[in-house]
């Protein structure tokens, strides 16, 4: 696969506070990336660096094997799709997409087969007319979209391009813009902070904390395999305990030795654990390798959201099955279920659900935007 852009270790400050620290990022042709993480992590300065509208203050980016720092956005063979869509509201469906290539003076019967086959892939066609302002969010972004890949960039850039749409209309653009990229066959470079998002869209994901990327694979990989808590957090709900690997294929924690699937470790080292709560068998107390008491049920409509007392840790049990709350219940981990990780700076910060709450969750997701 063709290498297309290059980051080389590129940082980035501003007043004086790193947003970037040294990323080291390829990308390749006709692929679907996703640069993950919560506000602040640096993933829209990333976009923005590839895109030019900012310059590194060390490394470089390169975009197939030129140097490309100084070069204007306009010479650059991307195009950007924001989350606000800029459309212009005094013009028509059809002009909206049309003015990148009137601008640049492409021939009046090229114009309309181009603007006519984008509007058809969007699945806009007939809608050549109307105003932009009587468009619905996500047709506006259909529209958005055709006006960025009517030129047939190299990339397209998508900075939270889903972020001002419901959850419906949501999961609708992204298998959308999944088969959009797939007609084309042009590199995607997405960012979300949404978990979901990135592992139904992606053929690869960039998970990025603190200025740093934390783990780049695919989405399979990143979820079964997360290289630290901080990754095994962002990623799903994880259960997180401190462990001491005795050897290979054995692991002690929460008073219990388990076996597993890892080794390579050295003999009695603390490590990682990873349950994930969908991993994890409910049992009668005498038959669990385990033994909690129920602390919380929250019905999902899927499933159960059971949150389980185990020696002072708060264990997150997703299950299909009813249990009550004071309920003593038995917990039974099968080896594949168990994944361990190295000790890292995230180590005992994630995976204790003592204090969960979906309603802190989403106060502190609303506290966080915008964007970095």
């Amino acid at each position: 696969m063709k290498r297309i852009i290059e980051l080389r270790g590129v940082s980035k400050a501003f007043d004086g506070e790193t947003v970037l620290d040294a990323i080291d990022l390829n990308i390749y042709d006709n692929e679907f990336i996703t640069l993950l993480g919560p506000s602040g992590c640096g993933k829209t300065t990333t976009l923005r660096l590839i895109g030019g509208f900012e310059t590194p203050d060390q490394g470089d980016v390169v975009f197939l094997g030129e140097r490309i720092n100084d070069l204007p956005p306009h010479k650059r063979n991307v195009n950007t799709v924001f989350q606000k869509y800029a459309l212009f509201p005094h013009l028509n469906v059809y002009d909206n997409v049309a003015f990148p290539l009137k601008e640049k003076k492409v021939p009046k019967a090229e114009i309309h087969e181009k603007v006519t086959e984008m509007l058809k892939l969007v699945k806009l066609t007939g809608f050549e007319k109307r105003n932009v302002t009587r468009l619905s969010g996500g047709q506006q972004q259909r529209v958005a979209i055709a006006r960025a890949l009517v030129n047939h960039p190299q990339v397209l850039l998508l900075d939270e391009p889903l972020g001002a749409l419901d959850l419906k209309l949501r999961k609708d653009m992204q298998q959308e813009l999944k088969n959009i990229q797939k007609a084309t066959g042009i590199t995607f470079v997405f960012v979300t902070h949404d978990q979901e998002e990135a592992l139904s869209m992606s053929d690869t994901i960039v998970v990025m904390s603190e200025g740093r990327i934390q783990q780049i694979g695919t989405p399979i990989d990143i979820y079964n395999e997360p290289e630290n808590a901080f990754v095994a957090d962002f990623i799903g709900e994880s259960n997180i305990l401190d462990g001491v690997m005795r050897q290979d294929f054995r692991v002690t924690f929460s008073g219990h030795t388990f076996e597993c699937v890892d080794k390579g470790f050295e003999k009695n080292e603390p490590v990682d654990v990873v349950v994930r709560p969908e991993d994890v068998d409910i049992v009668s107390k005498d038959k669990g390798m385990l033994q909690g008491v129920v602390t919380s049920v929250t019905f999902m409509g899927v499933h159960y959201e059971i949150i389980v007392d185990i020696g002072g840790f708060k264990w997150m049990i997703q299950t299909t099955d009813f249990v009550d709350v004071d309920e003593e219940i038995g917990l039974f981990i099968e080896p594949d279920a168990i994944h361990i990780m190295k000790k890292s700076e995230y180590s005992g910060m994630f995976g204790d659900y003592s204090s969960f709450s979906m309603e802190l969750d989403e106060l502190s997701y609303a506290e966080s935007e915008p964007d970095e």
